[in-house]
């Protein structure tokens, strides 16, 4: 995990932010869970820690994390989530309705859509599927 941490380090000065305790401490709680999480749920978290810390705090940090790709976010149940970063590779996610644990799904429709649709081009796109895992159903 320091080895992570540290490459995120460089990621906040790369973009000319400053590297602070709450920003890592965020950072650090989105690398332990691997699911999507509410600014509320963040705010949960960290009070713990940093029980005067803002809520319009944590929203700000979340946006400017995402705007830096170390979050990516998701609407959800009609609120914004997010989750670390999977930027190392291409591929989309499953996520569960119940308890929001993710799946990395490998394959990736687009060419199909592109070779379906000829009079257009195709610059983002961006491939959610939601259900119960085995946990939940």
């Amino acid at each position: 995990m320091a080895a992570e941490l540290k490459k995120y380090k460089m990621k906040l000065r790369d973009h000319g932010l400053k590297v602070t305790e709450k920003r890592m401490t965020m950072i650090e709680l989105f690398l332990n869970e691997d699911r999507y999480l509410s600014a509320k749920e963040v705010q949960e978290q960290l009070h713990k820690t940093y029980p005067s810390l803002s809520y319009d705090t944590i929203y700000r940090n979340l946006y400017t994390l995402k705007e830096i790709e170390v979050l990516e976010n998701t609407n959800f149940e009609g609120e914004m989530q997010f989750k670390i970063s999977c930027s190392d590779h291409h591929h989309h996610h499953f996520i569960c309705e119940e308890c929001g644990n993710t799946k990395v799904i490998h394959y990736c429709p687009v060419d199909t859509w592109q070779n379906e649709l000829d009079d257009v081009e195709i610059t983002n796109h961006k491939v959610e599927l939601y259900g119960l895992c085995a946990g939940c159903k």
